[in-house]
């Protein structure tokens, strides 16, 4: 089973469900931004990805800057803190999947996660080739 932590108006995070769909996978969306976050949730998450609150921190079109998050030496409890309130400042689109869990930015990164590569050619939303029509990665 593959989940996907998924913010529908963010491009990557479309252009990793499409991928993820297209390997035949029906993933579990769990649209974060609607449902919030559990401070268990998000350090199982960050634990199982290998992510500090600051590094899963989303630091543009968030309100990260109005809150002072990004000054130097603001701890991981105080970004985690504001994460559980602002669920929008967590990055994404984060995936679980049998074969781990990984921050999907850029969105090919969700290639690794998959037991099944999706059918070439595949484009993100912008028109970048991600894989060619033999499967092979791009970039």
């Amino acid at each position: 089973m593959i989940v996907i932590h998924h913010n529908p108006d963010c491009g990557t995070s479309r252009n990793v469900l499409a991928i993820i769909e297209a390997s035949g996978e029906t993933p579990v969306v769990v649209e974060y931004l609607a449902e919030g976050w559990s401070r268990a949730q998000l350090l199982g998450l960050f634990a199982a990805a290998s992510l500090t609150p600051r590094a899963a921190l989303r630091e543009t079109k968030s309100p990260a800057k109005e809150l002072g998050l990004l000054e130097p030496g603001v701890s991981d409890e105080t970004i985690l803190a504001a994460m559980l309130k602002h669920p929008v400042l967590v990055n994404r689109p984060i995936v679980c999947s049998p074969k781990g869990v990984r921050l999907c930015r850029p969105s090919e990164l969700v290639l690794d996660l998959l037991e099944t590569m999706p059918p070439g050619p595949i484009y993100k939303e912008d028109g970048e080739m991600i894989l060619d029509a033999e499967g092979r990665r791009m970039g």
